[in-house]
């Protein structure tokens, strides 16, 4: 099972216990794949599709809680679509499906519904609460979640932009920033950044699935932050091997053009040492002398043998 199916069998399995919570949520679902069918008496219906049976089993636990029906549930199987399974979801009875559209703020008091099933009361949404279930309501209709070992990626495919901007806006009063792009004619509400859809799943309420995800974030985080110092102390090493083979090749330049006797015995016993032991660090070579001097001490003598070398280089073209 996929994260993303993870998160949703979590999600599906959570009914608020209040009322106005539950029509929130069922207003989401509806609103990312429902459809009002009318037939020719004019008596209408509403309907679901979905791929999910998290979903089906969320929408129809929701009708039953809150308006007390069991709506009617058919499954057919895609041949073409490596068998998948389509789930459809049904309330035939008009009576019951104006209900049901009122009560969601889909269907306005004089019969008129939302533009492309949107939303048509914002007094809905005027609770964190129910904000928080219409969010979760809009995932599992239209949402998705990569898996965190992978990538970080969470998103909301909306039918419109609307609805795309009311999602971010929703999204902002958690202070989760989310962004959208249009996709095949789809609007995509996203988030890219770990720790703010560890924040979102918070919000919806998947904290089983949040941990396993905070799990992740730290085995990425610790191999990262070992990764950078293996990186960096690699780095410390070939620079200290490079600036060490350079140093023998100065002074051997010196010694085989003139010696070391025209040399200051300051400068002729770190020449030789560093000869003896190319492998030495700064510190080691300061110590093998015999007036020891510091780190930066030995660098400055070094540094006069390159420059040393360097006259000598030149003066040799």
């Amino acid at each position: 099972m996929s994260f993303s199916a993870v998160v949703k069998d979590e999600l599906s399995r959570l009914c608020p216990p209040a009322r106005h919570c539950q029509l929130a949520e069922i207003a989401a679902i509806l609103s990312m794949c429902g459809r009002v069918a009318v037939d020719d008496n004019g008596r209408i219906s509403i309907k679901i599709h979905t791929e999910s049976i998290s979903v089906a089993r969320k929408y129809f636990t929701l009708l039953r809680k809150s308006f007390n029906i069991n709506s009617d549930v058919s499954v057919r199987c895609n041949d073409y679509l490596k068998k998948r399974r389509t789930y459809t979801v049904t309330v035939p009875d008009g009576r019951i499906a104006h209900k049901i559209l009122l009560a969601a703020r889909l269907m306005t008091p004089d019969g008129r519904l939302g533009a492309d099933l949107s939303v048509t009361d914002p007094l809905l949404l005027k609770n964190q609460c129910c904000m928080r279930a219409f969010l979760r309501g809009a995932f599992l209709a239209g949402g998705s979640v990569s898996d965190p070992l992978k990538t970080y990626h969470f998103e909301i495919s909306c039918s419109s932009n609307e609805k795309a901007l009311q999602l971010l806006q929703l999204m902002a009063q958690f202070d989760i920033e989310g962004k959208s792009i249009l996709r095949k004619r789809h609007y995509i509400v996203y988030i890219k950044e770990g720790a703010q859809i560890v924040d979102m799943l918070n919000v919806m309420g998947a904290h089983h699935s949040l941990m396993e995800m905070e799990n992740v974030r730290i085995l990425k985080e610790m191999r990262n932050t070992v990764n950078r110092r293996v990186n960096c102390e690699t780095a410390n090493i070939n620079k200290t091997v490079s600036a060490a083979v350079k140093q023998v090749e100065d002074i051997t330049l010196i010694r085989d053009s003139i010696g070391f006797s025209q040399l200051s015995e300051g400068l002729r016993e770190i020449a030789q040492l560093r000869l003896d032991y190319p492998e030495a660090t700064l510190t080691e070579l300061g110590r093998m002398l015999s007036a020891p001097v510091g780190k930066s001490g030995v660098n400055h003598r070094l540094r006069k043998l390159s420059m040393m070398a360097d006259d000598l280089r030149c003066h040799g073209r």
